[in-house]
Order: structure tokens, then sequence, then C-alpha cells
């Protein structure tokens, strides 16, 4: 089994995936091919003691994800969408400018969807008392997120993300079962994963109804800034629980406890063919293969160091 945790995240025609140390994403061309782009990652919690303390580490973890994440669909967004003419040249490439602002829309849309309509529309409910305000805006929350999965999944381009997706989680649970790293084999794990970016909005979610207790029932201005401003310790406390999770993944009673985050997962994989396992497979090993020569390289200078003294 493996002993460090990997990440991974499906992109246009491909996966992302990440190491302690590196992150690759691979990409299937429009030619058949597969393109590979490996960057290493420069955390701020090998440098500073106070970013890995509980709950910080998981905002900090939050913003990483999100800034390799955007890089990785920059990436996959350019391989997938990029023609050329008859002499290899480049004709058409997505902007980092095209990029940056339709990733803003996508981020401010989150937030008013996600966020800050159901807050204002339970607010409009005629509901007395904090608890229940909280919880019926958390369920509607839940609603929504689940009834805009179950549409988005209805695209065809969707479909094919979330077959990626499906192939991630599979390479994954591959690996840390220690099995050999072939389409044919990888094919046979489950595309459900404790770990899964999918179970972890959920939880942000179902968080947010214990943390926003806390604040009541401000007026409308101040319920708005309060659900935007607490989202980092909200996401803070949903990392911890699910990286305590993906750490015991053989307690039946936390599985059972964290099964509604498991399932929403049936509308966010899709079985994904023996190509794009390829895809998911070229990707993790090229982190591996990173980190191992990165790993040979410490080593070596470890044994300088020793001889000089």
């Amino acid at each position: 089994m493996s002993a460090v945790s990997y990440g991974g995240q499906a992109v246009l025609e491909g996966v992302m995936m990440r190491g302690p140390s590196c992150w690759a994403v691979a990409v299937r061309t429009p030619e058949g091919g597969i393109e590979k782009v490996v960057r290493d990652v420069t955390s701020p919690m090998k440098r500073h003691r106070i970013w890995r303390l509980p709950v910080i580490r998981g905002v900090i973890a939050l913003g990483e994800s999100l800034a390799i994440g955007f890089r990785a669909l920059a990436i996959s967004a350019n391989v997938a969408s990029r023609e050329e003419d008859d002499e290899g040249n480049v004709v058409t490439e997505i902007t980092r400018g095209q990029i940056i602002f339709s990733f803003a829309i996508a981020i401010g849309f989150a937030l008013m969807l996600f966020k800050v309509g159901p807050a204002l529309l339970t607010n409009r409910l005629p509901i007395e008392g904090t608890a229940l305000f909280v919880v019926v805006e958390g369920l509607i929350r839940v609603a929504v997120f689940i009834a805009y999965i179950g549409l988005i999944g209805l695209l065809p381009d969707l479909k094919r993300v979330f077959q990626y997706h499906g192939a991630e989680h599979k390479t994954i649970n591959a690996l840390e079962r220690g099995a050999e790293l072939t389409p044919a084999s990888v094919q046979k794990f489950s595309l459900i994963h404790p770990r899964c970016g999918t179970a972890f909005l959920l939880w942000v979610m179902v968080l947010g109804i214990f943390v926003f207790a806390l604040v009541g029932r401000p007026v409308w201005y101040w319920l708005i800034a309060s659900r935007i401003l607490l989202l980092p310790v909200i996401a803070g406390l949903a990392y911890e629980l699910i990286r305590y999770a993906g750490r015991h993944q053989e307690d039946r009673v936390l599985m059972t406890l964290l099964a509604p985050g498991l399932w929403l997962q049936r509308l966010t994989t899709r079985q994904p063919t023996l190509d794009q396992i390829e895809v998911s497979i070229r990707a993790i090993e090229e982190v591996r293969r990173r980190e191992a020569s990165e790993t040979a390289a410490e080593q070596v200078e470890d044994r300088k160091v020793e001889v000089m003294a």
C-alpha cells in the first residue's frame, strides 16, 4: 500500500494528480496521444509550522488546490481546444485572460448560487428562531447543490469529465492498495474515495449549519457577509474531517456517518473507458517519477554532506 496520500482532479480530456512535492496533468490530445506537464509544489506549510496547524492547514490546502486546479484546467483547455495548421503551427489557443475571466465568473456564480442565494431565500421565509433558520438554510443549500450536480451531469461534455473523475478515483484506490497500475487492473477498483472533493463540498455545507448557528440571524447584509467570510473556517473544518476519513477507511462507524458524501460521488463519477484510465495512470506515474528523482537527488546530497563531515 502507498504510504503517501495522493489526490487528483478531473480536467478536460484528462486528469491532474498531485503528490506532496509536485503535480502532473495528463491530457488526451485531439490526435489521440497523451500530453503531460509536471510542476513542483512550493507549499507554505513546508516553511512555517503555523500553516500546518489543524483547520489552518485546511485553508492553505484549499487555496493550493484551487490554484493548482486552475493551472491544470488551463493546460487541459489549451491542449483539448487547440488546432494546428498543415505546418504544425497552433492556430487556436485559449488565452490566460480568457481563462481567468471564466474562473472569476464561475466563482462568483458559485458563491451566489450556493451561499448568498440560499441565505437570502431563507431570510424571506416566515421562520422564527435561529436554529430552525440555519437548518432550513442548510437544507436548501444542499438541495440546490444536489440538483445542480444532477443537471450538469446530463451535459455530454460534463459526462466525459465525470468519467475522468472516475478514472482518477480508481487509479488512487488501486495505488493505495498496492495493485498493478494497468488499465485493466485499475478498472476493477471503486469509483468512490473518501477524500473526494464532492464529499468535501457536501460537508462544507453541513458543517456550515453549526458554524452559522453561532452567528445567529443578523440583518441581510451581515447575513451575506457572514456566509462568505466564514467560508475559510468551514472549509478548514471540512478538510480535517475528510483527511481523518481518508486515514481511517476501515472504520465502519466513521464510513457510515460519512456515507452521504460517498453516495453523492455517484453523481460526479462515471465508469471510465480503458483509454481514460490510461491517461489517469500516466498522470500519477509522472508524479511518482518526479518524486523518486527528487528523493534520489536528496540522498546524493546527504551522502556528500556526510563525506565532507
